[in-house]
């Protein structure tokens, strides 16, 4: 009898991944932009998920206060390259306080239900259902994360 529910309890676990998994979020992820590395960057940051071992390593150049230019490289689960693939499309443009805003947004949205981040990071909706895999908000996190790295990387390197 305790195998049938354990059966039941794995079978709902793995049907709430394949949900999860949505067509929506491989799409994403087979879609990110800016993959190519800055030859001349700005800032750049690499960040790292310990959890899960994502990476997601991001170079900036800046006009002002403005990103110009974006490359990044992404090695993470299919949830972080969908985050990364919809910041990648809407990066550019953005100031460090948009990035920040985009940010916690979205780190609402998976830690405490808070509604879908405001445009243009208003894609990141598709990953609202991740809210209940805490093991793989860091990496849905990440390329915001090395954005803003990126911001004070291209401070400090233009300060020295």
């Amino acid at each position: 009898m305790e195998n049938t529910r354990e059966r039941q309890i794995s079978m709902t676990t793995d049907s709430d991944l394949i949900n999860l998994y949505s067509t929506r979020i491989l799409g994403l992820a087979a879609d990110i932009p800016h993959r190519t590395r800055l030859s001349a960057p700005d800032g750049t940051s690499k960040r790292r998920s310990p959890l899960c071992g994502s990476t997601v390593t991001v170079d900036l150049a800046l006009d002002g206060d403005k990103i110009v230019g974006f490359g990044q490289d992404v090695k993470a689960c299919a949830l972080g390259q969908a985050s990364a693939a919809v910041v990648g499309h809407n990066i550019v443009g953005r100031s460090e306080a948009e990035v920040q805003t985009g940010r916690d947004q979205l780190f609402a949205m998976l830690k405490s239900g808070g509604p879908t981040p405001d445009a243009p990071f208003d894609g990141l909706e598709v990953l609202g259902p991740a809210s209940e895999y805490r093991n793989r908000h860091a990496s849905i996190l990440l390329a915001f994360d090395a954005t803003l790295d990126a911001f004070v990387d291209a401070r400090t390197s233009k300060s020295a």
